[in-house]
């Protein structure tokens, strides 16, 4: 039998619901993707920790939102 593929929320399995699954992938797509660096405006900023973001081109690390930058 072929295996399910699952997301960001299939470490939760069957439990929460599959509302909260779905809203707990989006929040995490959207989190784990490159952000845009506000000192360069290029798209290679990436989270490091909670509200942390560095920026791969020009090295700068700033903080904003804890699951995106704005």
């Amino acid at each position: 039998m072929a295996r399910k593929k699952v997301n960001y929320a299939g470490r939760f399995g069957c439990r929460y619901g599959s509302r909260v699954r779905a809203k707990v992938n989006i929040v995490e797509a959207d989190q784990r993707k490159l952000q845009k660096c506000p000192f360069c405006e290029s798209l290679k900023a990436k989270r490091v920790s909670t509200g942390i973001y560095e920026c791969k081109k020009c090295n700068a690390k700033f903080a904003n939102k804890a699951y995106g930058v704005q």
